[in-house]
């Protein structure tokens, strides 16, 4: 024995890791984790436990480093269940932590206990654990670091009861060092270089694991060695390749039939970091257009055996696109046939652009000009807007790494705190780049509380909400499947302005181009916060 209790190991475990900055809503299970809380700790206190996860997973990407949430118990951790969703999805390495009810109490399960603790976060957890006993606990922690760093990366979660954290520990936590990068088979990998290097009209499909990975230097090299077309995969949450580059070809469609048909005329195709393929919604064809043959390289085993076509390839992206650049064969400048689409990384084309005179209401799509035009130019976007997606992306195209991020799952809530996230990483590492929000007045709403700890911590993000008063993906939805009058979808009676002001954020509407551009000029330099509304022409966009 040391003397030191589990509390004392574990938190200089935690410094040793670089797990400083924890991301929570306090509970009465988990205030014996945080008492006499060390000054060399700094606790990021969100009002609810999605934005917790939200603004770690947010965080976690921007530094490329773990992040540590605590949450309440059963009740902290259900509320947090969507953004563990997303963070798994998006391959964010995050620990979660609650607390249980005491140890003595566990088998009569008292109020606030987590009953089954490691069967509740799952799926969306890499691994899900409560130590046998106290003693366990620093050990697990380096478990769980060690699991959550590992290709895929992704959440994992801890239950701790809350009398452990005073209990004699053992000893000292012993950290090691976990490789977190998977070489591909060298014998499969060259086969796929010389799939590329005797094809025709070869096609690359990158995904999000090669920005996470740094990897545009390596994804633009094979790209102009193959002088091949890029697309991003469907749904990409990152964006794998600068979209003002030549041989950017836009976002792959989102269902079957369309992206069979945009890859027709390629005789290969090889899909990097992503997978085969994200689908929705449900539009029957065939996986691949006649003649055309596909590669996968994840790393992801999981990923790769759920792939439905295709010869798949374990490795890490960025290693692979190093070494099929060391094989393939180049081709000469300016041989590719490059179709480029209007709306970029999107998935969809945009709306029918209405006349700019429509209920004197501007379009989404001037608004993201406006925006675009009146910012600096290495400002991070962060998107949660699907009624006007392509429009953003018709008006922003993302040419700088890191300035782009979405949510992989589809689930609302995620890109308010993770805009606190990203925010926080920008202002540790001292880049300081401006962050600005653009989330839809229905998504606004499912982790708006988000507002109060970007005002806390005086982060001058610039959130812009294109109100629609509706929600207009699903009215596209209802198109699509022929579902006509369902109730719900229209959203009236909204103000952002005095939502904004009740948490303390600075709000403001702004109903021409010449206002939202003075918004613009002040967002950044303001010391917290602006919530910046903007009433738009409400449009239902094609989803094919």
């Amino acid at each position: 024995m040391t003397g030191k209790t589990v509390r004392d190991v574990t938190y200089q475990l935690l410094r040793e890791l670089g797990l400083t900055t924890l991301f929570g809503n306090p509970g009465s299970t988990e205030e014996t984790f945080l008492k006499d809380f060390p000054a060399d700790f700094r606790y990021i206190q969100t009002l609810h436990e999605s934005s917790a996860v939200g603004a770690a997973d947010g965080f976690a990407q921007a530094n490329r480093s773990p992040a540590i949430v605590n949450v309440h118990t059963s009740a902290g951790l259900s509320n947090a269940m969507s953004n563990i969703l997303t963070a798994f999805q998006n391959r964010t390495p995050l620990i979660i932590t609650a607390g249980n009810q005491t140890r003595d109490m566990l088998l009569m399960e008292p109020w606030l206990t987590n009953i089954e603790p490691s069967v509740l976060p799952k799926p969306w957890v890499k691994w899900s654990y409560e130590p046998v006993c106290a003693q366990d606990v620093p050990a697990a922690f380096m478990r769980a670091y060690a699991i959550a760093i590992q290709p895929p990366a992704g959440p994992v979660f801890l239950s701790i009861p809350l009398d452990d954290w005073d209990k004699p520990a053992r000893g000292p936590a012993l950290v090691r060092k976990v490789a977190t990068r998977i070489a591909p088979d060298p014998d499969v990998l060259g086969e796929f270089a010389q799939a590329l290097s005797k094809a025709s009209n070869p096609a690359l499909i990158y995904g999000s694991a090669i920005a996470r990975g740094q990897g545009w230097p390596q994804a633009i090299a094979l790209a102009e060695q193959l002088q091949a077309p890029v697309y991003a995969a469907p749904a990409s949450e990152r964006t794998p390749f600068p979209e003002t580059h030549p041989l950017y070809a836009g976002g792959l469609p989102f269902a079957i039939e369309p992206l069979s048909k945009r890859l027709a005329g390629h005789d290969l195709a090889i899909v990097i970091g992503a997978p085969v393929f994200r689908y929705y919604p449900y539009v029957a064809g065939d996986y691949l257009p006649a003649g055309l043959r596909l590669l996968h390289i994840t790393d992801d085993p999981s990923e790769a055996a759920r792939a439905p076509v295709g010869d798949s390839l374990l490795g890490d992206a960025v290693l692979s696109l190093e070494a099929l650049a060391a094989q393939v064969k180049s081709r000469p400048n300016g041989s590719a046939k490059v179709e480029r689409q209007a709306h970029g990384l999107a998935p969809h084309p945009a709306a029918p652009e209405p006349a700019e005179s429509v209920d004197g209401l501007l379009s989404s799509l001037s608004v993201f000009k406006a925006l675009r035009a009146s910012t600096p130019a290495n400002t991070v976007l962060i998107e949660e807007s699907p009624s006007n997606l392509a429009e953003l992306h018709s008006a922003w195209p993302v040419d700088q790494p890191d300035s782009f991020y979405t949510f992989a799952s589809g689930s609302l809530g995620w890109n308010l705190p993770a805009s606190i996230g990203v925010a926080l990483a920008e202002r540790d590492s001292g880049r300081n780049r401006p962050v600005l929000a653009i989330i839809g007045d229905g998504s606004f709403q499912y982790s708006i509380q988000g507002l109060w700890t970007a005002v806390q911590h005086e982060l001058p993000i610039l959130f812009v909400v294109p109100r629609n008063g509706q929600y207009g993906i699903l009215k596209s939805f209802a198109v699509l499947e022929q579902t006509p009058n369902v109730p719900g979808l229209d959203l009236p009676g909204l103000d952002f302005v005095a939502l904004a002001t009740g948490y303390g954020a600075y709000g403001v509407r702004a109903t021409t181009l010449d206002e939202i551009r003075a918004v613009c000029e002040e967002a950044f330099t303001r010391k917290g916060p602006t919530v910046l509304e903007v009433p738009v022409q409400a449009t239902i966009p094609p989803l094919l």
